[in-house]
């Protein structure tokens, strides 16, 4: 999964691990001072998670990889 866009990571909803459903919101990014629910495009196990609350994120960034 990349960010769509630039913003700073306020929460995370999965860790390392995490079983998600497609739909399911991974992490909320703020940009643009509205919070924006990043969600999985499919399901799986949430792999190599490389954010954390505070972050900043560019556009096409890597958030984490979902392995089925």
């Amino acid at each position: 999964m990349t960010a769509p866009m630039q913003g700073t990571v306020v929460k995370l909803t999965a860790e390392e691990g995490t079983e998600v459903a497609e739909g399911d919101v991974i992490v909320v990014i703020e940009a643009m001072k509205m919070e924006q629910p990043i969600k999985a495009h499919k399901g799986g196990t949430v792999t190599g998670l490389k954010s954390a609350v505070g972050d900043t994120l560019t556009n096409g960034a890597v958030i984490c990889e979902l392995k089925d």
